[in-house]
């Protein structure tokens, strides 16, 4: 690897090793266990399921590589965990082939159907109907 390549590829590669050594992490100290994790105020205040609820048992499931629990624990963490991978290699990519660095292109129709996605998925796993989406 010439200095140059490395220099364009240390942001990425360094981005993916944090993610990695977060996984890692998680994957090592079960939040299933009480006393590794804080509580989610959302469901301590509420005893509703936030959209995030199941996001850390996800991550340890996708580290151990079960992508069917880590569904099971909260899909749209386990739908975000891929969106990440996605950007980060398609920055790895540009930054090895000398490209300038892929550009989000996200619009406000974006973020509300992103807003609206957490929203019917947060609605959903709260009512009988999304009992399998319950972590």
């Amino acid at each position: 690897m010439t200095l140059a390549v490395f220099r364009r590829t240390a942001a990425p590669l360094g981005v993916l090793a944090l993610a990695v050594a977060a996984f890692a992490y998680v994957g090592r100290v079960d939040p299933g266990e009480p006393g590794h994790y804080p509580a989610c105020p959302v469901l301590a205040l509420t005893g509703l399921h936030c959209p995030g609820c199941g996001g850390l048992r996800s991550a340890h499931a996708v580290a151990h590589g079960d992508l069917v629990a880590a569904a099971g624990a909260n899909a749209l963490a386990l739908a975000a965990f891929a969106l990440g991978l996605w950007w980060a290699l398609r920055l790895l990519v540009a930054a090895v082939r000398g490209a300038p660095p892929p550009q989000p292109t996200v619009r406000s129709g974006h973020l509300w159907a992103a807003a609206a996605l957490a929203a019917v998925f947060t609605v959903v796993r709260n009512t009988p109907l999304g009992t399998a989406l319950v972590p």
